[in-house]
């Protein structure tokens, strides 16, 4: 009976090199996140740190281990149940004054927020800053990530696409194109496009990418939300220096500007004046408050299409005064609403 040949492993030194400096660069990269984790005012034992890292107990026991070899005069606090380095050791720090430490704070807070929470946000950096400041900053940072949170701010919900908006990311910051599947609402079918990216911007309730496809001229807007799959290419991106985002909007209501530009005056009840008045709805937004207690706001609009559908929200409170074709269109949409829930 023949032999069954076997196989015999290929051994390639260079691959296993590079295999080995691979780990050895990530294991670094743990040890000196714990570092972080342990110097900042948080609460550290090792069941908190593996899942903050994502590894098992064993690892971080081991990764401990390194740090008191390096010489870190780390010690467990019996009091907080948890791990503390000795308050005299420091690497070299950026200072930060009791403002400055509490607005990167309230940045890694709102970074945290569903919609705004795309990459790693600001949270690496406050954990950095924190573990290498002195106790005042460590406890104002601390302070301020426990006191201030961000809720409910009507965002679309980005947390299918990270991996969208950070191919986005990478590839402006390398001025390359990026190409995938776009799935507009306006369209039968899903679409194949090419695009050379301009900026990445937050308008209103999404982020929207901006660019023009390949073998066009003209610059669009495209919800990143609404790419299906996204990759970077290796062509350089046709992206112009002067490009202005906010001549590109112009005095759009939102995202999409329209070709014909409008003066807007509207004039709410008194019921909800107050209410409309805390915030700023567009950039040339003005007031006149009235007697009996109404107010009347103006706007310059390029196109009424979506300022349109704001104003339907206030119904009941609100009176389109010009321009005629925007009262048309609301009293339009009023009676198709009524007419619909007739039935």
């Amino acid at each position: 009976m023949a032999k069954k040949k076997t196989s015999v492993p290929i051994n390639i030194p260079g691959r296993r090199d590079a295999d080995r400096r691979v780990k050895q660069s990530e294991r670094i990269a743990r040890v000196l996140r714990i570092l972080n984790l342990i110097q900042s005012r948080g609460r550290w034992n090792v069941s908190a740190i593996a899942q903050e890292l994502g590894c098992s107990a064993r690892t971080v026991h081991r990764d401990l281990n390194v740090l008191e070899f390096c010489g870190v005069p780390f010690y467990f606090s019996e009091e907080e149940q948890c791990y503390r380095v000795r308050s005299d050791f420091r690497f070299p720090t950026l200072m930060l004054n009791d403002e400055e430490a509490l607005g990167q704070a309230i940045a890694t807070a709102l970074s945290k927020a569903p919609g705004l929470n795309i990459g790693l946000g600001a949270s690496p950096t406050t954990t950095r800053l924190a573990s290498t400041s002195r106790d005042e900053t460590k406890q104002i940072i601390a302070d301020a990530m426990r006191l201030v949170d961000v809720l409910d701010l009507k965002l679309a919900d980005h947390s299918q696409h990270g991996e969208i908006l950070k191919t986005i990311q990478l590839a402006l910051l390398s001025t390359n194109q990026i190409t995938g599947v776009y799935d507009s609402p306006y369209e039968d079918s899903p679409a194949k496009l090419t695009l050379h990216p301009y900026r990445l911007c937050l308008v209103k309730q999404a982020w929207y990418v901006i660019g023009h496809i390949e073998g066009e001229t003209r610059v669009k807007t495209f919800r990143a939300a609404r790419f299906k799959s996204l990759r970077q290419t290796q062509a350089i991106a046709d992206r112009p220096n002067d490009f202005d985002l906010r001549e590109y909007f112009g005095n759009a209501w939102s995202v999409y500007r329209g070709a014909t530009t409008y003066e807007v005056e509207l004039r709410f009840d008194a019921c909800v004046a107050r209410t409309v008045l805390e915030t700023n709805w567009h950039h040339t937004q003005s007031e006149k408050k009235h007697r009996d207690g109404s107010v009347t706001l103006k706007f310059t609009v390029d196109g009424i299409d979506e300022i349109q559908r704001w104003i339907l929200g206030w119904t009941g409170h609100v009176r389109v005064l010009s321009p005629l074709e925007l009262k048309d269109g609301v009293i339009e949409k009023l009676k198709k609403g009524i007419a619909d829930n007739s039935e």
